[in-house]
């Protein structure tokens, strides 16, 4: 009992989000939600209007037989009236369709617009986080989810107007059978409220194993893993995983479906006795010659009306009331807000930069570890300088460039850029300032032009800024071998698409770095996938390509950190060496050993 009533507790306290979904749905299309409004409740009134005339032409019908007498004129403009509420009542269903389907397409598109904007704003922590991405795939999944939601208010709403409209008719006749037939819908409205509820807490239960089968799906099936399922044979694996699975999701639902199907066939008899026995009363009062004919037609259909409209609205508020629990995700999701924000008064990144940037005593660790990536680092980035950092996996060296480009802040110490602590910065002004490419870069299902021009999506118009930014990455050979050039569709995800090497694919990357004209250029692993030939030519212009600018590479070929100003070895979180290529073989320390192990492999 205790966990039924907290159930409830969380199912009311979960209506809370409906007014805030409601102001989505009339932010949507406020037009379209107030007709549907006014449809409904004309086509609620409709049922009470037709019983009520239904009774006037029998009552008449009754007297003309027994008199004898000739057919009173009325009859034909009450059978008229009949017609025309019955045939609007239709019309008005159909208008309340067309007006439910423009909405779910307004609404669809209005919250995933949200959702998108939303998410494009929060930190990374955020989204590096897997409870979070658990949060966000409901989200994600409510956008359209939840229209079911949208149709079952408009619902309740017809169904309260209708139940109101019929349950006067009852109650003026006779009070105690309407009594009768609200207290025996009561059980199964509990009833199917909780094992609703029990759903919800299934569903929520079964979120990260239905990521994990969304990921199953794809290794099993998609052009990136098809290689290593191939050789190492891991079909039958993946798909084994995959069963067990949904073998373990299929048996939790059918435990709950079984029991909802016995109690919820008990308690709809229990619904049904009430109405036959409502019935049943009125069918003996007038055989007692209490009421008439036309009034047994009457209370017949609104005591059939109110049961079953009660039964319904009990339903769709439980529905609701439900839905309501899921749609708190989707607003906890929108409550997420940015750590990382721009002041009110932020500063506009320098143009141009004149010192650097200056990390003091920078320590950081990721949220949910306590492990210090970086341990009280101090350096100086100054700008027109080509600096490499080099070190084993897991120094920290990925983690510098997330700090100085504000995708993350200090756990302690400060960053200044030009003697200014880098958070008194507008966050969107130094993006621009900054270009960058990770070694997990992007590769956009989408045309070459598209490819590049996200680099600086505002100028990705300018022709002649797109093809110079693909000569400096050598992404211009692959755009010649393109049957549409620069607007050829890229990838296999669309009709069309033309597919790259990981080579080719991280030229246009490059591109995209190039695109943004920066101050400061970033460049994670930027040859990892490219083979020698290329990977010499590029870094043949890259005196060209960083002349002006600060230049951070992370790499691990020497054959690129030589061609560095200064190289930085990041060792524990720290700077354990620095100096030029010559200065640090020279020292004998780290780098030269690093060095020499590589250089080992090549003779």
């Amino acid at each position: 009992m205790p966990s039924f009533l907290q159930g409830w507790q969380q199912r009311l306290s979960a209506l809370r989000n409906v007014p805030p979904v409601l102001r989505m749905v009339w932010d949507a299309g406020p037009a379209l939600v107030a007709a549907g409004l006014v449809f409904r409740v004309a086509s609620a009134l409709v049922p009470l209007g037709v019983l009520w005339v239904s009774k006037l032409i029998i009552d008449l019908v009754s007297t003309t037989v027994k008199a004898q007498g000739p057919v009173p004129t009325e009859i034909w403009w009450l059978l008229l009236l009949e017609f025309v509420l019955a045939g609007s009542g239709h019309i008005f269903g159909r208008l309340i369709d067309y007006c439910d389907s423009l909405l779910a397409d307004e609404f669809t598109r209005h919250i995933s617009l949200r959702v998108m904007d939303h998410a494009a704003h929060l930190d990374l922590v955020s989204l590096e986080d897997p409870s979070f991405h658990d949060t966000l795939e409901r989200a994600r999944v409510q956008t359209t989810d939840r229209l079911s939601m949208l149709n079952a208010i408009g619902r309740m709403i017809q169904q309260f107007v209708t139940l109101v409209s019929l349950a006067a008719g009852v109650f003026f006749f006779a009070p105690w059978l309407l009594v009768v037939l609200v207290v025996a819908v009561i059980p199964a409205f509990l009833g199917e409220s909780h094992f609703a509820f029990l759903g919800y807490s299934l569903a929520f239960h079964q979120t990260p194993r239905r990521r994990q089968l969304d990921y199953l799906r794809v290794l099993g099936a998609s052009r990136e893993s098809a290689k290593e399922v191939k050789i190492f044979g891991l079909g039958t694996w993946l798909r084994t995983r995959y069963a067990e699975i949904t073998d373990s999701i299929i048996r939790e639902n059918r435990a709950l479906a079984r029991k909802r199907v016995v109690v919820g066939a008990l308690l709809a008899l229990l619904v049904s006795l009430s109405y036959y026995g409502a019935y049943a009363v009125v069918v003996y009062q007038t055989l007692l010659r209490n009421i008439t004919i036309g009034d047994l037609i009457f209370l017949a259909g609104a005591i059939a009306g109110v049961s079953s409209n009660i039964s319904a609205l009990f339903s769709t508020f439980s529905s609701i009331a439900d839905q309501a629990l899921f749609l708190t995700d989707l607003i906890k999701f929108f409550d997420v807000r940015p750590r990382i924000q721009s002041k009110p008064d932020a500063l506009p990144a320098p143009r141009p930069i004149r010192d650097g940037f200056i990390f003091r005593d920078v320590s950081f660790h990721y949220p949910g570890s306590d492990r210090l990536v970086l341990n009280r680092l101090n350096m100086h980035l100054e700008p027109g300088t080509r600096v490499a950092l080099i070190g084993e996996n897991g120094q920290g060296k990925t983690t510098i460039v997330k700090l100085l480009a504000r995708l993350y802040d200090p756990t302690e110490g400060q960053i200044l850029l030009d003697g200014v602590d880098l958070r008194e910065y507008s966050v969107e002004d130094l993006a621009r300032e900054i270009g960058v490419i990770f070694q997990d870069f992007m590769r956009y299902d989408m045309t070459a032009r598209e490819n590049i021009g996200v680099g600086r999506i505002e100028l990705a118009h300018n022709e002649a800024l797109l093809r110079e930014s693909a000569r400096k990455s050598m992404a211009s050979e692959v755009l010649e071998r393109l049957p549409k050039g620069l607007d050829q569709m890229l990838g296999r995800r669309f009709d069309g698409g033309f597919d790259l090497s990981g080579g080719e694919w991280q030229k246009f990357a490059l591109a995209r770095a190039y695109m943004r004209d920066a101050q400061v250029l970033i460049l994670d692993e930027p040859t990892a996938s490219l083979d020698a030939r290329s990977e010499y030519e590029v870094f043949l212009r890259f005196a060209e390509l960083t002349e002006g600018k600060l230049s951070i590479l992370i790499s691990h070929r020497f054959s690129t950190v030589r061609m560095a100003d200064r190289i930085l070895v990041i060792e524990g979180g720290a700077i354990r060496e620095q100096g030029t290529h010559q200065q640090l073989l020279a020292k004998g320390g780290v780098y030269a050993g690093m060095f020499e192990l590589q250089a080992a492999g090549y003779r």
